[in-house]
C-alpha cells in the first residue's frame, strides 16, 4: 500500500512540473507575440510620429520588450 501511495505522490509531482512547464511556455509565447505586435505597430510610424510620443526608431525594441531606459 505504501508503494502505491509513493507512486501517486511521484506522479502528482511530475504532473505539476509538466503543467508548470506548459504554463511557462504558453506565457513566453504570449509575451513574444505582444512584443512582435508592438514592434510592428511602432515600426509603421514615421520619425515625426515617434518623436511626438517621445521615441526614436532605436527605442522600438526596448519598448517592445518592456526594457526601461
Amino acid at each position: 500500500m505504501a508503494n502505491v501511495h509513493t507512486n501517486l505522490a511521484t506522479s502528482s509531482i511530475l504532473a505539476g512540473r509538466v503543467a508548470s512547464f506548459c504554463h511557462q511556455t504558453l506565457n513566453n509565447v504570449v509575451q513574444w507575440n505582444a512584443a512582435r505586435i508592438t514592434r510592428k505597430s511602432l515600426s509603421k510610424l514615421s520619425a515625426r510620429e515617434l518623436d511626438d510620443i517621445g521615441l526614436t526608431f532605436g527605442d522600438i525594441n526596448d519598448v517592445a520588450s518592456h526594457k526601461t531606459r
